[in-house]
């Protein structure tokens, strides 16, 4: 099992967010700046944290993200109830760690369990666990 924190202000910029440019008379996907500097930020600290073998056997992934308050309204252990989707979150953070070798492939994640919360220190708890 692997479990850690890695204290941050979790990015918000998911992999879902593909703009269009016209190169040539055809239609090219790219992935903005906001984009690929979270997911240099994410690798940045999940890096810490690799094993020193990558999973081969399924595993579960529990993911909690947290959130700095903005308001008052926003209580520390308050579930976020707004964008972005834990799903768009996950995908990006899943595509890090396989680019990470934590695992050898996504796929491999056969159990998730993902939460986000407002919280005064902000980051993103990660448990591993065979099943």
């Amino acid at each position: 099992m692997i479990e850690f924190f890695m204290p941050m202000d979790p990015p918000t910029a998911t992999s879902q967010e593909h703009q269009i440019m016209v190169k040539n008379g055809k239609p090219v996907f790219y992935k903005p700046e906001r984009v690929r500097a979270a997911k240099q930020k994410l690798l940045a600290h999940l890096a810490k944290h690799k094993p020193e073998q990558p999973y081969t056997c399924g595993v579960q992934l529990v993911t909690k993200w947290c959130f700095a308050p903005h308001n008052r309204n926003q209580k520390s252990g308050t579930y976020r109830i707004t964008k972005p989707d834990t799903d768009n979150l996950q995908k990006m953070l899943k595509d890090c760690m396989t680019d990470c070798g934590f695992w050898q492939d996504d796929a491999l994640v056969c159990s998730e369990i993902v939460e986000k919360f407002w919280a005064d220190i902000p980051g993103i708890y990660i448990r591993i666990s065979e099943v």
